[in-house]
């Protein structure tokens, strides 16, 4: 059976086309550029911040569920990763007012949306 590639067992799993050699998240069987082959490619899973916004309301219900302890506000951006691709993901920070465009950030895949949180020096080019 194939590891789900957005299991935080996996890591960031994403591909990379066999023609052209541009890299996509999620994985996909085709490249999105050329519309050729694509193999499974594990992502460095380290980039900068490319743009950010919070979400400081609540989604609309249905289909949102609120949790037990009710809406928390959060951050979502687009983290640019070391291979070009830009991935969607949660920004896991203690204050919004940190974001900046550029910061480096560490991204995981999970259930769902990818999260991203501040990258430690001891992470930097790992």
């Amino acid at each position: 059976m194939a590891t789900d590639p957005r299991s935080p067992a996996a890591g960031l799993q994403g591909s990379r086309c066999s023609g052209c050699s541009v890299a996509v998240y999620p994985a996909d069987d085709a490249c999105p550029r050329c519309g050729g082959p694509a193999r499974p490619a594990a992502l460095q899973g380290t980039g900068t911040l490319w743009t950010w916004t919070v979400q400081r309301y609540a989604p609309k219900s249905p289909p949102h569920r609120a949790p037990a302890g009710g809406f928390v506000p959060f951050a979502l951006g687009y983290v640019e990763l070391a291979e070009g691709v830009r991935v969607a993901a949660v920004l896991d920070v203690d204050d919004f007012e940190d974001l900046r465009i550029g910061m480096p950030l560490t991204v995981t895949a999970g259930a769902g949306v990818p999260r991203a949180r501040p990258t430690t020096p001891g992470e930097e080019g790992s």
